[in-house]
């Protein structure tokens, strides 16, 4: 997905905090930084540890957010198979399985797709008109369309709306690089939940967390330390990020 366009503002999150959700973003990556191999499979170079606890991430969510390439590579259903943390989540007040959000500026969703063949939660598709008619017929009846006219999507006002209209007050946002750099460069990220697992991967073709340009962000982020936990060989990291005033 291309990264959306800065508005211009200045200001840490561009957006009061209570107008949107909190945005947590999960990443694994290799020692060198690698979140993918160069082909884009599937993440597979983490412990079960790790995979369990992308799953602990997505719980905490009232909403869980995807771009259409990763959500292609990966062909994953965003759901919860673990009983224990959906009867947690229901505890809290929330819904069994968080919304699933899929975010695509030219809206080419393959239909066919593992996350269409599941009903346990709402799907929201937030693209544009430059998504192709065909693709608007299939995708109608799987899930609730949300186009701008725009040419890509707006991401502070898609997370406004998914506020105000759908009660989210945390995403769990699973990738990719271009759709958190996308957030990241917007100011709309505030925390990072990062493993890193004993792997190095080189070359420059294989994207680390903000993808596989050259360019760097409009001005570089504070990650402050907030946990880390070791398990295995692996490190789990979370920070809390910080942007200039």
């Amino acid at each position: 997905m291309p990264r959306a366009k800065s508005s211009g503002r200045k200001g840490p999150s561009h957006i009061a905090r209570r107008t949107r959700p909190l945005v947590a973003a999960t990443f694994a990556m290799t020692v060198d930084g690698k979140i993918t191999t160069r082909t884009f499979s599937p993440v597979d170079f983490t412990s079960r540890e790790d995979k369990l606890h992308l799953l602990r991430m997505r719980s905490l969510g009232e909403a869980v957010l995807i771009g259409r390439s990763t959500l292609a590579h990966d062909n994953v259903r965003l759901g919860l198979p673990d009983p224990k943390m959906r009867a947690e989540r229901e505890a809290r007040g929330q819904a069994p399985y968080p919304l699933r959000v899929i975010v695509s500026n030219e809206g080419r969703i393959d239909p066919a797709l593992n996350i269409f063949k599941t009903d346990f939660s709402r799907i929201v598709i937030f693209s544009t008109t430059r998504m192709p008619r065909k693709y608007q017929v299939a995708l109608r009846d799987k899930a609730t369309l949300r186009l701008s006219e725009a040419r890509t999507v707006n991401l502070a006002r898609m997370l406004r709306v998914l506020r105000s209209e759908y009660g989210v007050r945390r995403v769990a946002c699973e990738g990719g690089a271009e759709l958190f750099r996308g957030l990241l460069e917007l100011q709309l990220v505030d925390q990072l939940n990062l493993t890193i697992a004993p792997y190095i991967f080189g070359g420059k073709d294989a994207p680390t967390l903000t993808g596989r340009g050259a360019s760097f962000l409009p001005a570089s982020v504070r990650c402050s330390l907030v946990e880390l936990r070791t398990i295995g060989e692996e490190c789990f990291l979370q920070y809390k990020l910080r942007y200039a005033k």
